[in-house]
C-alpha cells in the first residue's frame, strides 16, 4: 500500500490523513489502480486506527455505496492514454 500511495505522490501519513481516505482513494484510481473496495475501506480504517477488518454493517454499506460513486468514474488515464495512441495509428475505430 506504501508503494502504491507513494507512486500517486502520497509520501507520508500526514500527506495522507490530510487529504482524507476519499481523496487518496481517487488519486489511486486516478494512478490507474483497479478498482477494489476492501483497499477503499482500509483506508478508511486506518485513519482511525481501526483494524481493516473492522468494517461491519450499516457503516460498511454506507462506504459500499461512496465507493460506488468513486469508481463509476473514469479514472483510468494510462488506458485513455493508450487508446489515444491507438486510435492515432488507426488501429481503434473512431467514436463519431
Amino acid at each position: 500500500m506504501e508503494r502504491s500511495l507513494n507512486e500517486v505522490g502520497i509520501f507520508s501519513a500526514e500527506d495522507f490523513c490530510d487529504m482524507g481516505a476519499d481523496a487518496a482513494y481517487t488519486r489511486l484510481l486516478q494512478g490507474g489502480a483497479r478498482p477494489h473496495f476492501i483497499v477503499y475501506y482500509v483506508l478508511h480504517m486506518a485513519l482511525q486506527g481501526r483494524p481493516w477488518n473492522d468494517c461491519k454493517g450499516k457503516e460498511k454499506q454506507e462506504l459500499r455505496a461512496r465507493f460506488d460513486a468513486l469508481k463509476s468514474v473514469r479514472h483510468d488515464k494510462g488506458r485513455a492514454r493508450l487508446e489515444a495512441a491507438l486510435d492515432a495509428l488507426g488501429v481503434v475505430e473512431r467514436k463519431p
